[in-house]
């Protein structure tokens, strides 16, 4: 039987490359090690940041705000990176030393984001709050700046890197190899996007069981090791070019040049040229010169894209914070917040299939002329249009949520747990409670407020601002008291909190793993997460005596647990004890976010695939790198846009700040729209062909007349000028 492996198939490569490359079916084996590597990168990044504003929000406990900030200033860095990376592969380091050092950083990053996530290494306390807070922000801000550096860095040279293994009579393998390659990326990025919020909502912990985020950040760390090991395995077969000038270094340069000559010769008498570039004809040739012209005509298209951007990320940071709540429940599976971002690869694997064969096929059959251009306005369109979806669900959300109070005020709850009815004066508000009787609203104070139980003493209740708080009326030694007990509840959560009182013995409460520990007498627990669905409870007492019960619970709902103090352990002891709803559960369903994710992924297809395209057809052959660039920052400025917007905008409603973004985005698509009309598309193979079949003679030439009609205009001009007006400055060809 024939080999595969047959080194002696493979192509003899151009000068300087290895011409002993092991090829599988033709294909370089080395490929092979690349896509691997970039699964494992894509699964490792995605899996991370899809839950990383979650992890900001219930670990390092920020609100939503300073959440989505920290978020998109963390994205903004791993789009400003590459540019890094691509100066150091280009002109120092080559682009293999440049993923080998810079996949270190990256994988020290992710390590060090898993032991920032660990509760019970600063011994956290019961209600899961980490001790020392500073500790576990200083490790997580560490290993997103290390994470942002070693993906952005890597970004540009991974996919070039694989295109080195091919020589130039490969040309339908390396298409296909490509395909592989993006294939691999949105595999990793829809593979992670599912698993790592599973392993996020298990639990697990030392001194305390909470969510697994350690675990959540642990997996993609532990695939960023498989991710480079696999990389350097493979370093043997790999075709290494020697890096030899950064193409983006030499555009800037030339720039630069044009621009401070020109302000140099301001005042001269030098004749004006056709275009401001032209001003780099001294030190650069113009064929260059007119390639950097087709690049910044490009770039100036590239102004307004941004903001399309600054919508399209929040699907990772507002959206899954909306996500949080609703109700995930789908009847055969229970989708996590932070899994309604698969939706999006989900759609991208049936877009843009359908666009290519059927929605382009049946607009050209129309006669429109859907150009490039067109296509990215209309996908800036759509997504201004996901974001009112957005908006629409958010209005319906808001309707389900409680009134939370803001950071100067404080709501409060009454219970009674007092064998008789009383009478309650809670600052404005008077009222009448029965024995085990809450009241249904929370009443909403200005710190701080004054509390009266049956005409007795007044008392002052202070609360901290902004929290929701519980307050359980008692009676002891004949008078009554009360218990304050701070809930601190600022926005809908994810899970359920469970609150148990225990009254009159001392009980040992459990919920499937989770305990609350033993509740003496009088006294409370803390608050415990109980997953949606059904919960399974065990109380036991001292003696050993033991009832359980179910309950079952709805998504983002918060309950109090009442024990009075004549409860007995016995078969049906759930009738005894008394339920309180503090917060009800989420009612509006995650599947309405699908109409707003269709709308943004089919503008994504429509606005990204042309946008690279279009990039790719205006650009000169040896500066496609440097737009490539370019998009890459507009992503990076798009999330700049975002943390703008939301910290100026300081909108009090949501849905609002939705609006806001879309409104904003319409905007800039009718500018882009203006910009479009003008432009017009050119051929950047024709126009350096054209300059490649002007001959060296006609060029020198064409200088020599250009400088004898300068000489001409000058000695005429300086005839006509005083002889006090100053020299003409002279300028060196």
């Amino acid at each position: 039987m024939k080999s595969l492996c047959n080194k002696s198939l493979l192509p003899r490569l151009p000068t300087g490359q290895k011409d002993s490359l092991v090829t599988i079916f033709g294909y370089p084996l080395s490929i092979f090690f690349i896509v691997v590597n970039e699964f494992c990168e894509r699964f490792s990044y995605y899996g991370m940041r899809a839950v990383l504003v979650l992890y900001f929000k219930y670990f390092l406990k920020w609100d939503d705000d300073f959440s989505t900030t920290i978020y998109h200033t963390f994205v903004a860095l791993c789009y400003l990176s590459p540019i890094l990376g691509a100066i150091i592969a280009d002109s120092w380091l080559g682009k293999f030393k440049t993923i080998v050092y810079l996949s270190i950083v990256y994988t020290a990053g992710q390590v060090i984001m898993a032991v920032g996530a660990i509760n019970d290494i600063t011994d956290g306390n019961k209600d899961g709050t980490p001790d020392n807070m500073t500790f576990h922000i200083a490790l997580s801000m560490v290993g997103l700046l290390l994470i942002a550096l070693g993906t952005g860095g890597i970004k540009p040279c991974v996919a070039a890197f694989g295109g080195d293994q091919f020589n130039e009579d490969q040309e339908k393998q390396r298409s296909t190899f490509f395909s592989i390659f993006y294939l691999s990326i949105n595999a990793g990025s829809l593979l992670s996007t599912i698993i790592t919020p599973i392993l996020r909502a298990q639990k697990c912990g030392i001194h305390t069981q909470q969510q697994c985020y350690p675990l959540a950040f642990g997996v993609p760390a532990a695939l960023m090791v498989v991710s480079l090991i696999v990389f350097i395995v493979g370093s043997g077969m790999y075709n290494k070019t020697a890096p030899s000038g950064n193409i983006m270094v030499k555009v800037c340069k030339c720039i630069f040049f044009a621009i401070m000559n020109r302000f140099h010769n301001r005042s001269s008498q030098i004749p004006k040229r056709e275009h401001w570039l032209d001003w780099a004809e001294e030190k650069y040739d113009k064929l260059l010169i007119a390639q950097v012209k087709m690049v910044l005509k490009v770039l100036f298209l590239y102004i307004p894209l941004p903001m399309f951007w600054a919508l399209f990320d929040q699907q990772g940071s507002r959206w899954t914070l909306q996500a949080t709540t609703m109700d995930g429940n789908f009847g055969l599976m229970v989708i996590q917040p932070d899994q309604m971002q698969t939706v999006n690869p989900i759609l991208i694997l049936i877009m843009v299939p359908v666009m290519d064969f059927i929605i382009y096929p049946l607009i050209s059959k129309c006669k429109l002329n859907f150009t490039p251009l067109r296509k990215i306005t209309v996908g800036m369109f759509l997504a201004g249009l996901a974001f009112v979806a957005a908006a629409l669900v958010q209005l319906q959300i808001d309707a389900t949520l409680p009134d939370f109070p803001s950071s100067t005020e404080q709501q409060a709850k009454f219970i009674n747990m007092v064998n008789r009815s009383i009478d309650i004066t809670a600052g404005k508000y008077a009222f009448q409670l029965q024995t085990l009787q809450g009241n249904e609203e929370y009443y909403t104070y200005n710190l701080p407020f004054d509390l009266t139980i049956d005409s007795g003493p007044t008392e002052t209740i202070r609360l901290p601002g902004g929290t929701r708080n519980t307050i359980v009326i008692v009676e002891e030694a004949g008078r009554m008291t009360n218990i304050k007990v701070g809930i601190k509840v600022r926005s809908k959560s994810k899970s359920n909190h469970i609150f148990f009182n225990g009254f009159g013995m001392t009980l040992n409460i459990t919920v499937g793993e989770e305990g609350f520990g033993n509740i003496v007498s009088k006294n409370m627990s803390t608050y415990v997460d109980v997953p949606q669905g059904t919960a399974e409870f065990v109380i036991k007492n001292a003696a050993g005596s033991t009832c359980a019960f179910k309950r079952e619970f709805g998504f983002g709902s918060s309950y109090t647990f009442i024990i009075p103090p004549t409860f007995i352990l016995e078969e049906n002891c759930e009738e005894h004890i008394k339920e309180v709803e503090d917060i009800k559960a989420n009612s509006i369903h995650m599947a309405w976010q699908i109409p707003q994710y269709f709308l943004m992924t089919s503008g994504e297809v429509v606005f990204s695939v042309t946008g690279l395209e279009f990039s790719y057809s205006q650009a000169p052959s040896n500066m496609k790198a440097v737009l490539q660039a370019g998009w890459l920052l507009t992503v990076a400025v798009g999330n700049i846009i975002v943390l703008i917007v939301a910290e100026a905008a300081t909108l009090p409603d949501q849905w609002a700040e939705y609006v806001l973004f879309a409104a904003l985005l319409v905007l800039v698509c009718i500018i882009f729209a203006i910009m479009a009309y003008f432009y017009t598309y050119i051929d950047p193979v024709q126009i350096e062909a054209d300059f490649a079949n002007l001959e060296p003679e006609d060029e020198k030439k064409k200088n020599l007349e250009m400088t004898k009609k300068d000489m001409v205009e000058n000695h005429d001009e300086k005839k006509r000028r005083s002889s006090n007006e100053g020299k003409i400055v002279q300028t060196n060809f």
